[in-house]
């Protein structure tokens, strides 16, 4: 009888982390509309189109380089925007290469732009110089506490990247250094971050973090010790805070066990009115 039970368990089990692990490969692909403007303005330019990556965590990952691409390449993309958490083992480090080659393959008219997260901050010194140095050798440029201004369509657009929240690495301060005017666009990687922005001027805020929860069933109770947004029901997609817009994405890849409940890995594609409201 004991051992009847034990199959039956063991059974069970096995067909929940099939079903949780097939979940990993299904890829969400969300467009997200943000417009600031005013609502008498007549906005005719395109919106600017920032494909949003977060938390590849490429130790557990099962969205190849070449689902990736067969997913995106048709896109017509402006900047290209990673949030954070690639991975947190040096051995994972050359693995990051060709999804690096495959978003200098999809041509980011205005680049691609990356912040850290708490996973990759894991690694010691020389392997997250390691990390870095693989980034920017490959088109990326990497932004700690710092910011870098695109004109597009003679509209001033700050990118603003401010490092990880939830390692106390976080400056905004000198993030926003020398910033005057034109539309704010913050990547960042924890976006409870946004609690502390009250007074801080953005049009939009890019974030990831919390994988939708991951095992979003019943409730993501695992994420309690995260943050205050988990205890504001802010886990995934798009919310505001005082009346400013950011965006939570799921993220590519999964943490501890490779699976996946009420959850998906997600790929978000923003379209951008570059007009501030402030």
């Amino acid at each position: 009888m004991f051992l009847l039970f034990t199959i039956f368990i063991v059974t069970i089990l096995s067909i929940v982390f099939y079903k949780g692990y097939q979940n990993t490969k299904q890829v969400l692909v969300n467009n997200v509309f943000i417009n600031n403007s005013n609502a008498n303005t007549q906005v005719d330019e395109e919106p600017f189109r920032v494909l949003h990556i977060s938390d590849m965590h490429l130790e557990n990952i099962s969205v190849s380089p070449s689902h990736l691409y067969s997913i995106l390449k048709n896109q017509h993309i402006d900047l290209i925007a990673l949030t954070g958490d690639f991975l947190d083992r040096k051995r994972s480090i050359p693995k990051l290469l060709p999804y690096l080659k495959v978003l200098n393959k999809l041509n980011p008219k205005h680049g691609t732009y990356a912040v850290f997260g708490n996973h990759d901050y894991v690694l010691q010194h020389p392997e997250f110089t390691k990390l870095k140095q693989l980034l920017e050798d490959n088109g990326c440029k990497t932004m700690i506490n710092e910011n870098d201004v695109l004109s597009i369509n003679g509209e001033r657009v700050n990118i603003i990247g401010i490092d990880d929240f939830s390692t106390n690495r976080s400056n905004i301060d000198k993030s926003f250094e020398g910033i005057k005017n034109g539309y704010n666009l913050v990547l960042t990687h924890d976006p409870n971050i946004v609690l502390n922005m009250e007074n801080v001027s953005y049009d939009y805020l890019l974030s990831g973090h919390f994988h939708g929860g991951q095992i979003h069933w019943p409730k993501p109770y695992h994420l309690v010790k995260m943050g205050k947004l988990v205890r504001l029901n802010m886990i995934k997609g798009l919310h505001k805070h005082k009346g400013k817009p950011f965006y939570i994405s799921e993220g590519l890849g999964q943490t501890g066990v490779n699976i996946r409940f009420g959850s998906r890995p997600e790929i978000t594609l923003h379209h951008l009115t570059l007009t501030s409201a402030l």
